[in-house]
């Protein structure tokens, strides 16, 4: 659902810029002034570095000619709760962005709120927890996670298409454009569903604390074994899954071909769409989670009835491997610093709070 430039004007992109950015800057407040055990900026690093390596797979959705990835918001909103989970939801679409060309600048606002937004502040506190509580394990708890990501996701699709609409993206008809998105992200959901209570029921059992809202959290310490375990999931998805991920276009993409016969929109670019791009190709290091392609190379030649080869399964690819590690390393570093500086000096109050013994 990551929606690229082209879907989006300048008047949309900046209004959803100023959005998202001043739930970034609540969000930081509220971190600020609660207290929290020193446990949540590592927690918030690897967590990142694990859903920025999980996004990178994607699945078939059988009968479709499509597929879908894990979006991590409602994971990410269970274990640190919805204020930190937006925090690093916006660090993972951050390095995505600027250094794979994942995404667009200029849509980055619009990704951040659509993809963070919903699972945070909607479907978690909204639809999951109030089903939950703290049955982590129950029957109840699976069908909540299935619940709550099916509802974040269709906002999220209905979004796009909101934003595409009041973008004036004439190639895109709302009507046609809204049934073709919400009913493949639906399918997305329920996966997106099965994976986060799998990942939570998993973390029920082994480190329940991490589940625990109460004030005074675990030592640092005592979570090290389970922040080494979403340090080497990470390296393990990144670097080697990430080879088995789909070739076939994820939601919007497949929607898009639906309507228009190919992947992308022409849109209504302009100097800011020119400029922005320009920055994007400079920052972009491993553009498209692989090796920048050389322009010495000179492609076949190809008769017009040729048809381009399918693309490998697996995609074994050295390029695919290093964006993965590369990746998960500078969203752990950006979600951790954004942590840090989100936390900043605690008040008298926090600072009590979160030096109290554990009960």
């Amino acid at each position: 659902m990551h929606m690229a430039d082209a879907l989006i004007s300048p008047a949309v992109g900046g209004t959803m810029w100023l959005v998202s950015g001043g739930l970034l800057a609540y969000c930081a407040r509220h971190i600020r002034t609660t207290a929290s055990g020193d446990h949540l900026t590592p927690l918030m690093g690897v967590l990142g570095a694990f859903i920025f390596a999980a996004q990178m797979i994607n699945f078939s959705i059988p009968a479709t000619g499509s597929s879908g990835h894990l979006g991590g918001g409602l994971i990410l909103a269970i274990l640190l709760g919805p204020h930190a989970a937006f925090l690093v939801m916006a660090s993972v679409l951050t390095v995505q962005a600027l250094f794979f060309q994942d995404g667009g600048l200029l849509a980055l606002g619009c990704n951040i709120f659509n993809l963070g937004f919903y699972s945070a502040f909607v479907a978690y506190p909204l639809i999951y927890r109030p089903l939950v509580r703290d049955r982590f394990n129950s029957p109840m708890a699976w069908w909540a996670a299935v619940l709550a990501a099916v509802v974040s996701l269709e906002l999220g699709a209905f979004s796009v298409v909101l934003q595409t609409k009041a973008s004036g993206i004439t190639e895109l008809p709302f009507g046609t454009f809204a049934a073709l998105m919400l009913p493949i992200h639906m399918a997305i959901g329920i996966g997106e569903g099965l994976a986060t209570a799998a990942v939570i029921a998993f973390v029920s059992k082994t480190y329940p604390e991490v589940l625990s809202r109460v004030p005074a959290t675990p030592a640092r310490t005592s979570l090290r074994p389970l922040l080494a375990l979403f340090i080497l999931l990470a390296l393990i998805i990144g670097g080697v899954l990430s080879w088995i991920a789909s070739t076939n276009p994820d939601g919007l993409e497949w929607s898009i071909t639906r309507i228009t016969g190919k992947e992308t929109v022409a849109g209504k670019p302009g100097e800011i769409h020119q400029r922005l791009a320009e920055i994007q190709e400079k920052t972009a290091i491993l553009p498209d989670y692989g090796f920048r392609s050389s322009d010495a190379e000179s492609p076949r030649a190809e008769t017009p009835s040729e048809e381009p080869p399918a693309p490998a399964w697996p995609q074994v690819d050295a390029g695919t491997t290093l964006a993965g590690l590369v990746g998960g390393f500078l969203t752990l570093a950006l979600a951790v610093l954004i942590g840090l500086a989100a936390r900043g000096r605690p008040t008298p109050a926090n600072s009590t709070a979160s030096n109290s013994p554990s009960p």
